[in-house]
């Protein structure tokens, strides 16, 4: 039995897809239970003094989940709800991400359980700056390699990268990728997320015979990675009828112009105030009529009690672990609803990641087109293997994903054996 201080619905979540997995591929016990251990897990202070001078006390976390072929990776978030077992989960997934993408990281998450929005830049900066220091035990260019998540961005790395390099004592740009472009930061890796997603989704549509008219797509979760898909998906001629985020959403049939409803945003209006269009819930948007959904929010959105009701000809899961198990096992049995996997759909992030890190390493920088073809060249592979797998082994296409990536972790293991 895992120990309760992991336990949480998200990590009950990616458990139960792991079992299903390795009792698909009728993996030994020892091998099962060797490969869902995190490596470690780690739980810090993190004291910080409050601008009004009082000194507040936040729980951290670090959850390394395997280190066989590399160092681990994986974002930081600042968030409320944030708990060890909502990291340890994430962490599993990126470890499957990664190996699915033939990247030599191992999964990684972390998060500090806070409000980013009711901290002030100098109380998130040392936040920030306190978190790394209480980390550096745990974390190195070939340890564990931190990037932006939910309540963290660019500001959040350079402030780590700088923490860092200063207890070393010279500039390590390869400890955190997302950073600033000029502190060694990769072109795109803002909006590679997004990117992927949209890339991927064309690509679906395309095999699915729905590029002959522009796509309907809905877009819960307005934030880094929904605008920028939106964004990017507009471009190629896509309608985006309806996005939303934390405070409900904004629905227009004729469609939406993303780029004005980030700039509304971002000129520090509610979204739901956006002009011209017409308020709806999340729970409204979910079950809209669209070619295409894409949850890009939090874990655990479709569910049991609306998947029914999902009226989308594909399900491109831009968040990690938007589906419960539940939910899943009903969407097996819907043929007519196409679901591109959260651990293709949304890897996009942490292949810029590695083209960062590797840029850095080498201290050789690419352009944007490089970039981007590199990414939608690693995707494309992918995305092939997935599809190749699924053909051969009649998996669910979630299944098939999986499957690719637990058993390249498991074959690393067995490689290198056991120590001593």
């Amino acid at each position: 039995m895992f120990p309760e201080f992991l336990e949480s619905p998200t990590y009950q979540l990616a458990r139960q897809q792991y079992e299903r997995i390795t009792g698909l591929l009728d993996l030994p016990q020892s091998e099962r239970e060797r490969t869902l251990w995190p490596r470690r897990a780690i739980v810090v202070s993190v004291p910080v003094r409050m601008d009004n001078g009082a000194t507040r006390i936040f729980p951290g976390y670090r959850v390394q989940h395997h280190l066989s072929v590399g160092p681990t990776k994986g974002g930081l978030r600042y968030h409320p709800d944030v708990t060890l077992g909502e990291v340890a989960a994430l962490a599993m997934w990126m470890s499957w991400k990664c190996a699915l993408c033939g990247l030599p990281y191992g999964g990684a998450k972390g998060g500090v359980a806070c409000d980013p929005t009711q901290l002030s830049r100098s109380e998130l900066e040392r936040l920030t700056r306190r978190y790394t220091q209480e980390m550096i035990p745990f974390i190195g260019p070939h340890v564990d390699v931190m990037a932006p998540d939910l309540g963290t961005d660019e500001q959040t790395m350079a402030w780590m990268m700088d923490t860092y390099s200063m207890h070393v004592g010279h500039p390590v740009p390869q400890i955190v990728t997302g950073k600033p472009v000029n502190l060694g930061g990769s072109a795109c890796r803002r909006e590679a997320t997004g990117l992927g997603v949209a890339y991927l989704v064309n690509r679906t549509a395309e095999s699915l015979g729905l590029s002959g008219r522009p796509l309907r797509i809905a877009i819960q979760g307005f934030g880094k990675v929904g605008a920028a898909a939106a964004v990017q998906l507009h471009r190629f001629g896509a309608k985006i009828i309806a996005v939303s985020d934390v405070h409900g959403g904004v629905f227009r049939q004729g469609g939406l112009d993303p780029a004005a409803v980030a700039d509304f945003v971002q000129r520090g209006h509610r979204l739901v105030d956006f002009p011209d269009a017409d308020r709806i819930t999340n729970d409204e948007l979910l079950t809209l009529d669209c070619d295409v959904l894409i949850p890009a929010a939090i874990e655990r959105q479709i569910t049991e009690h609306n998947v029914r009701r999902l009226r989308c000809r594909i399900l491109a899961e831009a968040a990690n672990g938007p589906t419960t198990a539940e939910a899943d096992a009903i969407l097996r049995e819907q043929t007519d609803i196409h679901v591109i996997p959260d651990i293709l759909c949304n890897a996009g992030g942490v292949i810029v990641s590695y083209f960062e890190w590797v840029q850095d390493l080498q201290s050789f920088f690419w352009s944007e087109a490089e970039v981007r073809d590199r990414l939608y060249r690693q995707l494309e592979a992918a995305h092939h293997q997935v599809q190749q797998y699924r053909k051969k082994t009649g998996f669910y296409i979630r299944d098939a994903a999986l499957a690719l990536g637990i058993t390249r972790i498991i074959e690393a293991k067995k490689l290198r054996g056991l120590f001593p």
